[in-house]
């Protein structure tokens, strides 16, 4: 077991059976603020090297933005918690040879960005503010959080003609209780995490966080061809997420399920970025339609449905 992480335990643990409400602040705070940051990856430095960089302001916070290509057919790339940019580093060169421009960014607290932390809302409010300048975007491509953060961003006004989900969250409820199995913190300590994120805290304005980050609510309100790529064995966003998105969107949504890639994997695999590429490519024309693939171990395709 990690040391830092048996300290966390113990402590909010003990602190709990006394002193419940300062437990539950401390790990809100860990909660809501990455413990580290993500650092640029070996394999990723030649592609995240090519880019123009570039920055905006949002908040107090210098938003990093990186773009490969001169800007036409632009295509937005979302990443997610204690994440970066440079994690799309394996899809961009087939994002090149199609003739599109991929712009990424690091939300604030990630990345090469300043600030100390970026919600759902966050990297929302920068989507848009880079939509301000490209005029909207060919795809959206989105991992993990980025998914929901891109449902909600699509929902108020983003643009795109058609959407990429890898590993997607498609609603956060599940996260608190995610948050304390990992750490190992008790139910005291969750319920007063969960009463502070509630109270507005986390996301101001916000009555209902169930509904109003519901990526499945509405579905008729994006009205773009989706593919949703997640691995059967995700151990930080569970499968029943992406069955879940399947279930709102219908014959609108192509599910690619995968076995052996985890969470993080599978934004590398090529056989899966085949897949992405070829959706790109053509549109909700592309492959056999609509269905559900199956991907086994580097992401070999095994069946379909």
């Amino acid at each position: 077991m990690d040391p830092a992480v048996a300290l966390i335990r113990t402590t909010l643990n003990t602190a709990s059976l006394a002193a419940p409400r300062l437990a539950g602040r401390a790990a809100f705070e860990l909660y809501r603020h990455p413990l580290r940051r993500s650092r640029l990856r070996p394999g990723e430095r030649e592609v995240h090297d090519r880019a123009v960089t570039g920055t905006l302001r949002h908040g107090d916070a210098r938003v990093v933005v990186h773009r490969w290509g001169d800007g036409a057919r632009p295509v937005l790339l979302m990443h997610g918690w204690r994440s970066r940019a440079s994690r799309f580093a394996h899809l961009v060169p087939r994002l090149r040879e199609l003739g599109l421009t991929a712009v990424g960014y690091d939300a604030p607290g990630h990345g090469d960005s300043g600030g100390r932390t970026a919600t759902v809302l966050d990297h929302r409010t920068v989507a848009l503010r880079l939509q301000e300048q490209y005029g909207g975007f060919e795809a959206v491509v989105a991992h993990s959080l980025g998914v929901n953060a891109a449902f909600l961003a699509l929902r108020e006004g983003l643009r795109a003609e058609r959407l990429v989900a890898f590993s997607g969250a498609s609603e956060l409820s599940w996260l608190p209780t995610a948050f304390c199995d990992r750490l190992g913190l008790n139910a005291t300590v969750e319920r007063e995490l969960r009463r502070r994120e509630a109270s507005g805290a986390m996301f101001p304005g916000v009555a209902d966080i169930r509904t109003h980050f519901d990526a499945a609510r509405e579905p008729g309100e994006i009205a773009l061809p989706i593919l949703v790529a997640h691995d059967e064995e995700d151990d930080v966003v569970p499968f029943s997420h992406a069955r879940r998105l399947r279930a709102a969107y219908g014959e609108q949504l192509e599910l690619l399920a995968t076995r052996g890639l985890g969470h993080r994997r599978i934004l590398g695999e090529p056989t899966v970025l085949d897949q992405v590429t070829g959706f790109l490519a053509a549109g909700a024309d592309s492959g056999a339609g609509p269905g559900r693939r199956v991907a086994d171990g580097p992401g070999r395709t095994v069946g379909a449905a």
